[in-house]
């Protein structure tokens, strides 16, 4: 088994750059091969890193999520699962390319740094954790997805707006289709960080037996939580729509970003399990 994780830990940075390969011929080139195989490719891409994930876990006895770079790939995972799914229910395949950019990246930092933990605190073998940490990662991917179909928006929007008609204008779908696939991205991200966050409360008075509500990291994310939660109303109540709701979910992705650095740096949490 130890074999069969280092050579899917090397095999797939090569999938993920093929899929790059496949989605931007597909984007840049119409009417070519590329746009009968990657959807199936990415398919097999995400089976095939679900697998890896699996066998590394059953190999280690632990989720993989000891160290930062055992993070990386479950955050790659993560993107291209996410973005997966709302490629399956929007029908739209043509923005892959700029999605998994970054998760070409992640899976290349984690395969070159990546290692090997036997021994790691018992509290890191929790599989109901690795769940917990699983969905928040996938969550915090998929409004990450919400974010780059927010700027994609906002860049055909600028294209319509000063009459320049670059290929992101002939190949990216309509402007209502961008904010409609932002916003479910957004939703799905939220709802995965709502299971996140429900689990992590389940969890927190088993592992440590006593309940630390004023934890950074959880005030963290329980903060984030409530801003996507204001933002989601906003459109179902206050109407919100095109380049508002646009702008919305690009700036509370990065004031996510921002929280969550801001915790990690310079704040102590029970996260914090070395």
């Amino acid at each position: 088994m130890n074999t069969t994780v280092d050579v899917l830990n090397i095999l797939l940075p090569l999938l993920y750059g093929g899929l790059l390969f496949l989605y931007g011929r597909s984007f840049f080139k119409t009417a070519s091969r590329a746009d009968r195989l990657k959807t199936a490719a990415l398919a097999v891409t995400v089976i095939i890193h679900l697998i890896y994930l699996l066998l590394r876990t059953i190999l280690f006895n632990h989720p993989p999520i000891t160290t930062p770079f055992e993070i990386m790939t479950v955050i790659a995972f993560c993107i291209a699962a996410a973005y997966l799914f709302i490629e399956g229910i929007s029908k739209v395949h043509g923005t892959g390319l700029f999605v998994l950019i970054p998760a070409f990246f992640f899976q290349i930092i984690s395969t070159l740094l990546i290692s090997d933990l036997g021994e790691v605190p018992e509290i890191l073998r929790s599989n109901l954790l690795g769940f917990h940490v699983t969905s928040a990662l996938l969550g915090y991917a998929a409004i990450a997805v919400g974010a780059m179909y927010g700027l994609l928006y906002l860049m055909l929007y600028h294209d319509i707006k000063s009459n320049h008609f670059s290929v992101i204008y002939k190949r990216l779908p309509n402007l209502e289709i961008l904010e409609s696939m932002s916003f479910r991205s957004t939703l799905f991200g939220f709802i995965c960080l709502s299971i996140a966050i429900g689990v992590g409360l389940l969890w927190l008075p088993i592992a440590f037996g006593e309940i630390f509500y004023s934890d950074p990291k959880l005030i963290g994310s329980l903060f984030i939580w409530v801003l996507y939660a204001v933002g989601l109303v906003s459109k179902r109540v206050a109407g919100w729509h095109g380049r508002k709701i646009a702008v919305l979910h690009v700036s509370a992705f990065i004031i996510a970003i921002f929280s969550i650095t801001i915790v990690n740096f310079f704040f102590r949490s029970f996260h914090q399990f070395y």
